[in-house]
């Protein structure tokens, strides 16, 4: 059987592929996280070019224990995509008509700082239980990509 050359492809189709390459890379770079509930990568990516990357964790500097003695999240755990955004603003590189690929959809917060770093297009794989996020981004204009993939796809 003949394997189909991925050049020949549509440009949506090579699109898909591409977003769910990198989609993995933020599963990969999820696992550098130390937080025990729940693992979140991101990366950045402009013109097929990773420009930053983050997962979520403590300040640098603080303990690498994201839950408290509750196993509640601490307030000052910084999500994978501020972590990013903010990795970002302390390069060269500039972010914006970037995409973001996350592995959960942004919170609200989050969101505000996809719009502030001129990001245009966000492609995440797990719903979070809350929208506002997503609803957000849509209403910015962003472009906003599911795709239910797993972190061994």
């Amino acid at each position: 059987m003949s394997q189909i050359n991925e050049k020949d492809l549509p440009a949506s189709e090579k699109q898909l592929l591409l977003d769910k390459r990198y989609l993995r890379m933020a599963y990969v770079w999820a696992e550098n996280s130390y937080c025990v509930r729940r693992q979140v990568g991101a990366i950045i990516v402009r013109d097929k070019m990773i420009i930053s990357d983050g997962y979520n964790g403590t300040p640098s500097g603080f303990e690498n224990n994201c839950e408290d003695e509750n196993n509640l999240t601490k307030p000052y755990v910084l999500h994978a995509e501020a972590n990013a955004i903010t990795k970002v603003a302390r390069s060269n590189n500039s972010s914006e008509g970037a995409t973001l690929y996350v592995t959960a959809s942004p919170c609200i917060e989050c969101a505000k700082l996809i719009v502030q770093a001129g990001i245009n297009r966000v492609v995440f794989s797990e719903k979070y239980r809350i929208e506002d996020g997503v609803i957000l981004l849509k209403r910015a204009n962003i472009e906003v990509i599911h795709i239910a993939i797993s972190s061994d796809q």
